[in-house]
């Protein structure tokens, strides 16, 4: 297993990273829809939401980036799968209290006509990115990190 465990890591590292920059970019290009999204829920305060519909993003980008090239990948898997449990969180309970929300996850968000929501397969795949997390801040080491290990998993001098 410790053969494929460097492998897994990166797959692991560009599954979660991937995702992430995905999602902060396509939020970033519509920063006014992102605020709408995270209002929808309707947990926060309007100013605290939109605070959080704007900087969001750029977290998502920042800690996508450091994933997919191996930089402090124990604090990026750590800040990602905080946002996923946030996320599994809020779904979650827009769900328990019957809210016809698109999660805005990859952009848009807001409201929908009621019975257009898919809350299930949203929680399964946030739940799947958060075990990834867990899995890069316990294995943080992978190929083609820039992480100061080397393509074996021992820590490198300097």
């Amino acid at each position: 297993m410790k053969k494929y465990s460097l492998w897994i890591g990166l797959l692991a590292r560009v599954i979660l990273g991937g995702v992430l920059f995905a999602a902060g970019l396509l939020k970033y290009q519509h920063l006014d829809k992102s605020q709408m999204a995270v209002r929808a829920y309707e947990l926060l305060p309007i100013s605290v939401a939109n605070f959080l519909g704007i900087t969001l993003p750029f977290l998502e980008i920042a800690v996508g980036l450091l994933l997919v090239f191996g930089a402090a990948t124990r604090i990026a898997a750590t800040i990602g799968g905080l946002l996923m449990m946030m996320f599994i969180i809020g779904i979650s309970q827009a769900w328990a209290r019957g809210l016809s929300i698109d999660c805005g996850c990859f952009g848009g968000g807001g409201q929908v006509a009621p019975g257009a929501t898919n809350y299930l397969p949203e929680i399964l795949r946030d739940t799947a990115l958060a075990l990834i997390a867990i899995y890069l801040f316990r294995y943080p080491q992978s190929k083609f990190g820039l992480d100061r290990h080397t393509s074996d998993g021992e820590q490198s001098n300097g």
